[in-house]
């Protein structure tokens, strides 16, 4: 950024979720959930529609209040406080601009309605930030969508909140748009301090900008880390699967040493490391990324540092641009999908053609799941399909009263 203004904000505050319960009539939204969030962090949650991050953004602003549980914001606790007395700020996915109102009036307005006897020089210090002064005076409808989206940032920021919280801010903005807000939001979030809360089902706009993301599933958190942790080692079924593509194998532990474990998958071993399966006997899954599988023409020599499935046929093949998608179906194992780099010209093999695929043992992974508990179609039994059903089955019992 073109300013430095370490000075802007205060250091952001700590978010500490305890004990956390949301019910609302016919259906839990959030059963238990604990979570802090360290002070100056980017943190994302991350999950499909109706798993409950929502409801857990709208309960740290203040907009719902928990079933049961404790909302702590820099140690003090917030959970009986009103959402305008909280030091928390949301941008959301509409911009919500006054739009007869100059940019800088839109960034002041806060600031003015508390009687800030500086407000216009802190309005201009925000845009500065976001790298918009130069088009203070001009109003809403004169700037593109990505401006529209830094003025809201600006005027959330201006305010100096502990707790900034993002509800899909960038959802509204085409691709190539979508990509340079996020770096701008990540180096904003490093200049101003704050503690960034951010809400997102787009997996690839939580790895790029969040230091830790959680990954949500039916009001609960299944996985917690690091971006490269979480994509690297999931361990869940769901997380392998919502967190990019995975390439995943059920069978029975067939052999172990104090490196890695043997699965025998219909009669086909594959290897995992010791040390990034989270179960060593019995029944287990273990899987791969479709980018750390190669596509063979012929049968490469057997190796016991590299797992090796095929024959199989090639069923499928899509360009993307930078890869090409390849879907193999191998006997007895099922369909495996590799994804391989364009560095040549045309695709490595075409559909009907016989292919090998393998990779290196070290980029396998094992689940923490039980795979005698999986289903084959997942219950809809999201959120907003339970409350949907609900409401179905009151509209048809007051009929037939």
């Amino acid at each position: 950024m073109s300013v430095s203004v370490r000075e802007f904000a205060e250091r952001g505050a700590d978010l500490e979720l305890v004990g956390i319960q949301k019910r609302f009539p016919g259906f839990t939204a959030i059963e238990e959930l604990d979570l802090t969030i360290p002070a100056g962090s980017f943190f994302a949650l991350l999950g499909p529609s109706g798993c409950g991050k929502t409801t857990t953004l709208r309960l740290v602003a203040g907009l719902e209040e928990p079933t049961r549980g404790r909302i702590l914001i820099g140690g003090t606790d917030v959970t009986e406080t009103k959402a305008h007395q909280r030091p928390v700020n949301t941008v959301f996915q509409s911009y919500a601009l006054f739009p007869h109102m100059s940019i800088i009036e839109n960034v002041a307005f806060g600031l003015k309605r508390r009687r800030i006897g500086d407000a216009e020089a802190r309005a201009h210090e925000a845009l500065r930030l976001v790298e918009l002064d130069h088009l203070a005076q001009r109003r809403p409808a004169q700037l593109s969508g990505g401006q529209q989206q830094r003025v809201a940032l600006a005027r959330a920021i201006v305010n100096r909140p502990a707790l900034l919280l993002l509800d899909e801010p960038l959802g509204a903005l085409d691709l190539k748009l979508r990509r340079q807000m996020q770096l701008e939001l990540k180096t904003i979030q490093e200049e101003v301090g704050l503690t960034f809360l951010h809400v997102t089902h787009d997996q690839e706009e939580a790895m790029t900008m969040a230091d830790t993301v959680a990954v949500m599933n039916k009001g609960a958190i299944e996985q917690m880390g690091a971006p490269a942790q979480l994509y690297e080692l999931p361990r869940t079924v769901f997380v392998a699967n919502f967190l990019g593509q995975s390439n995943l194998f059920t069978g029975m532990v067939s052999g172990a040493t104090d490196t890695a474990i043997a699965v025998d998958v219909q009669g086909t071993s594959i290897v995992v490391p010791t040390a990034r399966a989270a179960r060593h006997q019995g029944q287990v899954t273990v899987g791969v990324r479709p980018e750390k599988v190669a596509l063979h023409r012929e049968a490469p020599a057997d190796s016991s540092s590299r797992n090796l499935l095929g024959p199989g046929h090639v069923i499928d093949v899509s360009f993307s641009g930078v890869s090409t998608q390849y879907i193999v179906s191998v006997t007895g194992i099922g369909t495996v999908t590799v994804f391989a780099q364009n560095v040549g010209i045309g695709p490595i093999a075409s559909e009907g053609d016989e292919v090998w695929i393998s990779w290196d043992v070290e980029h396998g992974f094992g689940l923490d799941d039980d795979p005698a508990d999986a289903v084959k179609f997942p219950a809809d039994d999201d959120t907003h399909s339970i409350a949907v059903q609900r409401r179905e089955a009151l509209v048809a019992e007051l009929e037939e009263g």
